[in-house]
């Protein structure tokens, strides 16, 4: 039998956690994900579903729906979501989602597809400023951007407080990403 051990994106055995003046950059590997995309002549269902499941209207585009602090969807594409939820309580999302929108959407894992670094403090939008096209100073609580990011593709997803980012990018490219960002904050601030 192999003795495997659980790793984060950046291959450690805990999340690591870089701070830089008065902003923290940390690696957050308990996050769950999974896409929802409404199948074709199924869109009203779809979303009648994905209301119930937020309890609000589902993210148009450019935006979030928060559920709670620790549960949220986005917009990805034309009636199509990523779903978040806490991993140690949702390691089974995309099966619950399944339970709940039937064959209504076509749902996919997406957990160890992104990595995701949480971005918190003051000087977020100089520091965005050095590493993506997005009006960042434009973006209030509850909006979300697909970007590029050192030549990936990312979603920015702002937080609340309006002072907190999430950052969700290829975990094949975590380090990468990683290190952009850092570069960044010690040049911005």
């Amino acid at each position: 039998m192999h003795n495997l051990s659980p790793i984060t994106a950046l291959g450690g055995t805990a999340p690591r956690i870089d701070t830089v003046a008065k902003m923290t950059l940390s690696e957050n590997p308990d996050l769950a994900l999974a896409s929802v995309t409404a199948r074709a002549d199924h869109t009203a269902a779809c979303r009648t579903h994905m209301n119930a499941l937020l309890g609000s209207d589902a993210p148009a585009p450019g935006k979030a729906s928060f559920k709670n602090d620790s549960e949220f969807a986005f917009w990805t594409g034309p009636d199509q979501w990523m779903i978040a939820a806490p991993f140690k309580t949702h390691e089974d999302l995309r099966a619950r989602l399944k339970s709940r929108f039937f064959e209504t959407s076509s749902i996919t894992e997406q957990t160890d597809a992104w990595a995701c670094f949480d971005l918190r403090g003051e000087g977020i939008e100089p520091v965005m400023e050095l590493l993506c096209t997005i009006n960042i100073r434009a973006m209030q609580t509850g909006d979300a951007a697909r970007t590029v990011i050192h030549h990936l593709g990312c979603f920015v997803i702002r937080m609340a407080p309006a002072s907190n980012l999430r950052i969700l990018g290829p975990r094949a490219s975590a380090g990468s990403l990683h290190h952009a960002i850092l570069t960044a904050m010690t040049s911005a601030l």
